[in-house]
């Protein structure tokens, strides 16, 4: 496999994982349903001059693939963010970081369900050993550490937050929608826009100021159109299940920008953690050997043939 097939994947995680932190000082300075509908506002704003053309040009799919186009968006964008920004008011930022390390776990599991794709030994044993990076990183070095925390109501919510994204990534597998890359994400971003409509309008509707305008431009641009382009382009070139693992870096790639950008210093729990990251995610881009080989089918006897 091309070494370029990991820099989309590579890309979007390290984008998502500046805007984990925008999550958190989100809380205090603009609603959740204002955050979630406005980035995506900005993104469909910015977007369409370029490409309204091309999606007109290509009308006749968009009408016959909207459904599948409309549960897309609602996955990937209204629900996966939407849901984050909530669950940020009464969680954590390591339980959502926890639970975001679920979904590679979680998109093995319906690849398996929905696709029907035999699980790699590498996808679960890789899976399991960045898992173990993650405890160990988000523990500060003691994973038990990690069993005294509460369970909160936006625990639940970033659970349900992680399995949409892990769904959305399968299931942009299961339907291969003959559109071109970003017409097939501008059509997204239209139908998430309509979905998060309703909440916004619903409120509290935050006005947008100094405070909160920063945020929303990250989050509207490069959290939104870029990291969904990349994530897009890094499933159609190495699937689902092998793509959702690079999500296990997000708290290796969180310490580093804290570092960058908050003067915070890296402990040894940090290095072994990403250690443990990094090698799960090449196990599970080289061990490609399925879990569970097909029975061969044996070949027909003489008595068998036709005469």
């Amino acid at each position: 496999m091309p070494l370029l097939y990991f820099l989309p994947p590579l890309g979007a995680v390290l984008i998502w994982s500046g805007n984990m932190t925008i999550n958190q000082l989100t809380v205090d300075a603009i609603a959740p349903s204002s955050i979630a509908f406005l980035r995506w506002l900005l993104a469909l704003v910015v977007l369409t001059p370029f490409l309204a053309p091309a999606a007109w040009k290509h009308r006749s799919t968009i009408y016959r693939e909207w459904p599948k186009l409309a549960v897309l968006g609602l996955l990937g964008m209204g629900l996966w963010q939407g849901l984050a920004y909530v669950a940020a008011e009464t969680t954590s930022a390591t339980n959502m970081g926890i639970l975001a390390a679920m979904v590679p776990l979680l998109t093995v599991l319906l690849s398996a369900l929905i696709l029907r794709e035999p699980p790699s030994l590498g996808g679960i044993a890789g899976g399991l050993l960045a898992l173990v990076g993650v405890t160990i990183l988000l523990g500060r070095g003691n994973p038990l550490s990690l069993l005294e925390l509460t369970v909160a109501r936006g625990d639940a919510l970033m659970l349900v937050a992680a399995t949409c994204y892990a769904l959305y990534g399968v299931m942009l597998k299961r339907w291969p929608i003959g559109l071109p890359p970003w017409v097939l994400l501008y059509a997204q971003v239209i139908f998430a826009v309509l979905f998060l409509l309703p909440p916004y309008l619903l409120g509290p509707m935050t006005p947008v100021d100094g405070g909160n305008i920063g945020l929303i431009l990250y989050a509207g641009i490069p959290a939104s159109i870029i990291t969904t382009f990349l994530w897009m382009l890094a499933i159609r070139q190495i699937g689902a299940s092998q793509a959702s693992i690079f999500i296990n870096l997000m708290p290796l790639f969180s310490a580093l920008i804290a570092m960058v950008a908050l003067s915070e210093r890296i402990a040894l729990f940090h290095f072994l953690g990403g250690v443990l990251i990094l090698s799960g995610v090449v196990m599970a881009q080289t061990l490609t050997r399925p879990l569970l080989r097909p029975r061969p089918v044996p070949a027909p006897s003489d008595a068998d043939r036709p005469c």
